[in-house]
């Protein structure tokens, strides 16, 4: 019974929100989502790795995918994490695994975003960013839930970086962190602000329409390069409207077996319970 109830959520949840188990599915997804004028931002499931083995396949596969993405002539970026490459074994091997993936898809020409993870690996995952951030090519995600995003973004920004603004996927505690819905989202209006003010080209990574209509009005003001971005499975036909629109959008797009921990994060961030169950109940279908 056990057995049959996980194979039922399995194919719920990775047939919404998760490519597949491998790099072919994450390119015959990235196909069809580019085919509707929609990149794709590809990350390999999979956190907090400490042994040498699950670090050297996440590494592996990373630099297949953009061998992949390169012989398709995709239209992705990928999305790495730091715990992936090593940040919980030392410090020389999560700078290595980094550069090598930032250099080989510097040569096909295909961006890298770093992935922000927990609060307490917030200093380590920007000094990682700013070790590679003399070439082009590279970007970090940062999170609006965190009370220290707002002196972070603006410290960074001074030295050029490519920012994708999301609310947040993790938990903190209070001293660190924004506790509501309410708080997150407002943090996240003040922090796009500030993308649209000081910043040059970015990507929002959202679902919230308001923020959204916020970002439009404000991009009448500061014509700034602006790309608007969503996970798979999750109003995603709302996604294709803005690029029929004449927007930039683009979607995350994960793969890989590691699943489970991935959806059960997405199910407990703030805000995203309703979204999320709502979007099982409806065809995601792109048309």
């Amino acid at each position: 019974m056990m057995s049959n109830v996980q194979n039922f959520i399995e194919k719920a949840i990775a047939g919404r929100w998760i490519s597949g188990s491998t790099i072919q599915d994450a390119i015959t997804d990235s196909k069809e989502f580019n085919s509707k004028g929609i990149k794709t931002i590809i990350n390999y499931l999979g956190e907090s790795f400490t042994n040498d083995y699950e670090i050297a396949e996440a590494v592996d596969t990373y630099m297949r995918l953009i061998r992949y993405i390169a012989e398709n002539g995709i239209n992705a970026d990928i999305s790495v994490k730091p715990t992936q490459l090593g940040l919980l074994k030392d410090a020389d091997t999560l700078k290595s695994n980094y550069s090598k993936i930032v250099a080989e898809a510097r040569k096909a020409k295909i961006f890298v975003w770093l992935d922000m993870e927990e609060a307490d690996y917030v200093d380590a995952t920007i000094q990682l960013y700013l070790s590679e951030l003399d070439g082009a090519g590279v970007g970090i995600c940062m999170q609006s839930y965190l009370k220290r995003s707002e002196d972070d973004i603006r410290k960074i920004l001074q030295k050029g970086s490519v920012i994708r603004l999301v609310k947040g996927a993790y938990s903190s505690t209070k001293n660190k962190s924004f506790n509501t819905r309410e708080a997150v989202t407002s943090n996240y209006s003040k922090l796009m602000g500030m993308l649209f003010s000081q910043g040059a080209g970015f990507t929002l990574g959202t679902h919230d329409i308001n923020m959204i209509k916020e970002a439009q009005a404000l991009n009448k003001e500061y014509r700034r390069d602006v790309t608007y971005a969503m996970l798979k499975g999750i109003n995603n036909k709302y996604l294709l409207d803005l690029s029929k629109s004449g927007n930039k959008v683009a979607v995350y797009l994960p793969f890989g077996k590691r699943w489970l921990a991935y959806s059960y994060r997405r199910l407990k961030e703030a805000g995203h319970i309703k979204l999320i169950l709502k979007s099982l109940m409806k065809s995601q279908k792109l048309e």
